[in-house]
């Protein structure tokens, strides 16, 4: 792979954040709310179809890996899906289409940063919900390619934005113009009995009044401050880090950690109490601001610092 000098930026066309829950394409009719997000999926979709984009990446937090970060590049997974929470609302054939040279790409800048990176390439290998909710609606027709990478359970801010950076390096190495797709809940605290869809709610009003401070970040195009204030929201929220703060560290570092974005919040609604959002972010010449946060930007991944007097452990 040829390297990316600093110059070099990736083209990237616009960011997706959405939910993972499979309500909106199963059961949109079950609650209005459902309808709404399948709306803004919709619309998100007509975007999609309308650009000249070469590929659509996925990084979903419903694919968690332990050891290092996984990237599907079998070319044509074929299986059917049902997801673990929600299998009375029905089952999900899928057939896509994934981007390998991309996929083997993305592999290799990723290990040359110094994370541990692996494809995986087999029929069977079980996708999960939220990519397969995120290409259904996005891309039903398998017009563009797709690349879906895992999130490690355990990687720390640095190697997340390292593994942000490695995808940049692939986009630019290919010369491919990309729609960054993100699949993630806001807040995640579900209800754990059946609930009637028709009165689904958000689980708690502390998670509707931070689901609404992000929103209205993402709203005012400030990726990079979502991704620096990341570790504060997780800490009000109490929800699990897969979900709150590692999808904002790698979708500004895939995009680029700045500001400089529209956002357009196109529905906020419950799932099952959890709080599910569409969202786009475009990169914009102008800027709600330079970033207020300071946090180390980290361009090679070294392996856990030892911060800690192993003698007193």
């Amino acid at each position: 792979m040829a390297d990316a000098s600093e110059s070099d930026e990736p083209e990237i066309l616009f960011g997706i954040y959405c939910p993972p829950h499979p309500q909106p394409l199963l059961a949109p009719e079950l609650n209005d709310g459902y309808a709404k997000l399948r709306a803004a999926f919709d619309e998100c979709r007509k975007r999609i179809e309308e650009s000249d984009a070469d590929l659509i990446l996925i990084y979903s937090t419903t694919w968690p890996s332990i050891v290092g970060h996984q990237i599907q590049a079998l070319e044509n997974p074929v299986w059917t899906h049902v997801d673990d929470d929600f299998h009375y609302l029905g089952s999900m054939p899928y057939d896509f289409r994934m981007d390998v040279d991309f996929a083997n790409g993305y592999a290799a800048a990723a290990v040359k940063r110094g994370l541990h990176s692996r494809t995986v390439a087999y029929d069977g290998f079980p996708i999960d919900t939220g990519s397969v909710v995120a290409l259904q609606l996005l891309n039903p027709d398998n017009r563009i390619p797709a690349c879906i990478v895992s999130s490690n359970m355990y990687a720390n801010r640095a190697e997340t934005i390292v593994l942000g950076k490695a995808a940049r390096d692939t986009l630019v190495a290919q010369g491919k113009k990309a729609v960054v797709v993100v699949v993630a809940s806001l807040s995640n605290r579900m209800f754990t009995e059946h609930i009637d869809e028709a009165d689904d709610r958000i689980h708690s009003q502390k998670d509707d009044d931070w689901n609404r401070k992000i929103l209205e970040f993402f709203g005012d195009g400030r990726l990079e401050d979502i991704s620096q204030l990341s570790r504060d929201i997780h800490g009000q929220m109490r929800v699990n880090k897969v979900v709150a703060y590692k999808p904002a560290w790698w979708m500004a570092a895939t995009m680029g950690q700045h500001n400089n974005y529209s956002g357009e919040v196109l529905a906020y609604e419950a799932l099952h109490g959890a709080g599910g959002a569409v969202i786009t972010l475009t990169p914009t010449a102008g800027s709600f601001g330079d970033k207020e946060f300071d946090e180390d930007d980290v361009e090679y991944y070294r392996g856990d610092r030892d911060v800690l007097d192993k003698g007193m452990l």
